[in-house]
């Protein structure tokens, strides 16, 4: 039996990456240091608390358990605050996958999947976006995600460690039989937020209706987080397979707007859920899909949940923990 290091695996999509492999019979060992993670969301695996700058920590970590392979998910990831705060983000995200990989190199693993985002694009030139389109990120959250993918090719060429780079679009949804969900704070996401919504826990403020959009409001690409940790699954065991280093696109394909995001919810949870329309924030590009052709015909990978889906799981998860996991 294998044992992978799920890097960041008390939040919200390590959290679900975790269920998986323990589902799948895989030993699993999180390292989080709980800065934004919560280790209610960890089930099932070995949790250990620290930092991923901390060699010492780490080395601990990488002579206790004979590790596989690594997933890694710990970052900072609020793109408002990474504008206010690069170093912050620079510090924590770059940080943290130069000592991970540190630890591998010393400790002899050489697999890495790396949860990386749609963010390294910047404002694409064409929809759908393609891995080998160009990459210019617009805030300093993306440009960390691509300066660690920089970093991961060149482990690779100086010490044979292999790598994918997953560059996520939005995800979303929960996992009702493991009862673990999205729990952020601040939430800047816009189901969770949609659903609070419903809750009556916040009111719900929509930013701008007057994009070039069938509708005026900003298209997105949102996929299940079960869909997402699948194609990390899938990432790893090809690697294992001697598999070719590079980045794959995670998205459903098809894009969604924030109206039909709200009509969606509106539909599943039977509630009026109002919205009231703010001016439109900046660097919000007008559409972001993803092109999975890659994921699709190199990993085997299909995406099986739809909007609906995503919605109501993430309904049943919210309904259970109006408070998120402080409850």
């Amino acid at each position: 039996m294998k044992t992978i290091l799920v890097a960041g695996g008390a939040g919200y999509i390590g959290s679900h990456m975790t269920a998986l492999l323990v589902e799948r019979g895989y030993n699993v060992v999180v390292v989080d240091n709980l800065a934004t993670g919560h280790w209610q969301a960890v089930k099932g695996a070995k949790l250990r608390v620290g930092d991923l700058k901390d060699a010492a920590f780490l080395d601990r970590v990488f002579s206790e358990f004979s590790i596989d392979g690594v997933i890694n998910f710990a970052a900072f990831s609020l793109v408002g605050e990474s504008v206010g705060n690069p170093l912050k983000y620079y510090d924590n995200n770059v940080g943290g996958a130069v000592g991970i990989l540190t630890a591998m190199k010393n400790h002899g693993v050489n697999k890495i999947v790396f949860s990386s985002t749609a963010a390294t694009y910047g404002e694409p030139e064409k929809q759908p976006i393609e891995e080998t389109d160009p990459t210019d990120p617009i805030n300093p959250y993306g440009a960390t995600k691509l300066a660690i993918e920089g970093l991961l090719k060149w482990c690779d060429k100086a010490y044979g460690i292999k790598y994918a780079a997953l560059r996520y679009f939005n995800a979303a949804g929960a996992n009702t039989d493991a009862d673990i969900g999205e729990d952020h704070s601040p939430e800047t996401h816009l189901i969770p937020n949609v659903l609070a919504a419903a809750l009556g826990k916040k009111s719900l403020e929509l930013y701008g209706d007057d994009y070039p959009t069938p509708d005026g409001t900003c298209v997105r690409d949102y996929i299940h987080v079960r869909d997402l940790v699948e194609a990390h699954l899938l990432a790893l065991e090809y690697l294992d397979k001697g598999g070719e280093s590079g980045p794959f696109n995670l998205g459903s394909g098809d894009g969604y707007s924030v109206k039909e995001i709200v009509e969606t919810a509106r539909a599943v949870t039977g509630k009026p859920i109002p919205a009231a329309i703010k001016p439109r924030r900046p660097g919000d590009p007008p559409t972001l899909i993803a092109s999975n052709k890659k994921a699709r015909e190199v990993l085997g990978w299909t995406p099986k949940r739809d909007l609906k889906t995503i919605i109501a799981d993430a309904w049943t998860w919210h309904q259970g923990h109006p408070d998120g996991y402080g409850n």
